[in-house]
This record gives structure tokens, sequence and C-alpha cells, in this order.
């Protein structure tokens, strides 16, 4: 009886402490460069890694450079260059954070909740603090988490003609989406 009752303690413990991480491997990360001059610098990234603790409040994603996809190869090509993100030598960019205002999320009843986050966002090898404000959705034991914020790419050593000229914002709008488990 005494060792029943010890492995079911485990079970529970090791259960609880699995179901405070929800994690994916199917985020999103959309990139929106677009300006008045050129509509096409906008970009798409499905396979996004994200995790959440619903404990402590940390979350984080990490994405590969080169599954941004583009509508036209040449910027694919532009964006994974040494002049954007040079790809080959930084394949992912990162975030790492917490949510500010956790007391704000009950992750054991659904409902929406609007949160804070801070973190540091690394592009290109570059840090940067970030704060942005996000909305996290629970529902039926899910948690989906969406953020949108903008960069200066400057901020992190991208720069050139197409920005210059107006083609390639120099604030591009990003949106994170991740529904985890």
């Amino acid at each position: 009886m005494k060792k029943t009752a010890l492995l079911v303690s485990f079970s529970l413990i090791a259960f609880s402490l699995f179901a405070q991480k929800k994690i994916t491997t199917s985020a999103t990360v959309k990139f929106d460069a677009s300006t008045s001059i050129d509509n096409l610098p906008k970009a798409e990234n499905k396979t996004v890694i994200a995790a959440i603790n619903t404990t402590t409040g940390s979350l984080a994603f990490e994405a590969a450079v080169k599954n941004f996809a583009f509508s036209n190869p040449s910027m694919q090509n532009h964006f994974n260059g040494t002049n954007w993100l040079d790809s080959d030598k930084h394949p992912t960019f990162t975030y790492k954070g917490n949510i500010t205002d956790l007391s704000a999320v009950d992750f054991t009843k659904d409902g929406s909740y609007e949160v804070k986050t801070e973190g540091v966002l690394t592009i290109k090898g570059v840090d940067q603090k970030l704060s942005a404000p996000a909305t996290i959705t629970v529902k039926g034991g899910s948690v989906l988490a969406a953020a949108d914020f903008s960069i200066k790419l400057a901020d992190f050593g991208i720069s050139g003609a197409p920005i210059d000229g107006g083609k390639v914002a120099k604030e591009p709008k990003i949106n994170v989406t991740a529904e985890l488990k």
C-alpha cells in the first residue's frame, strides 16, 4: 500500500511539473517590412519553437532564419545575406523573457488575458531589450500566446540601400503567435 501511495505521489508531482511548461514547434512569426513604395518585404515562418512556463511566467521562442518564406525568392536571398540577417553565421533569432504581470493570468480558467512582457531579443548576434504587450488565451488546457511589436533594423546592424531608399521599412512589424500544449 505504501509503495502504491508513493508511486501515485511521484506520478502526480511529475505530471504537475510537466504541466507547468507548455511548448510547441509550430509557432508562427510574421515579418512585415512593407512600405508605400514596396509591399513585398513580408515573410512568415511557421516552424518556430516556443515555450511558456505557467508557474514562473518565463517565455521564449527561437526561429530559424532560413525558414522565413517570402513570395519573392530574391528578397529571401537578401534577407539571409550578410547585409541582413547573415543566416549562415547567425542561423537563429531568439527571444527570452517573462510575463511581468503574471498574476493577471489564470492558466486554470478559460479566458483571454492582456499582459506585458519583457525580455531580450537576439538577432544577428545582437541583444536588445524588448517590452511588448501580449494576449494570453487559455482554452481547454491549451494556451495561445500572441504579441505584436516592431523593431529598429539599425539596432541589430541591419542596413542597406533598400532601407535607405524606402523600399524596406526601417521599423518592421513583427507578429508572434503560438498555440502551446
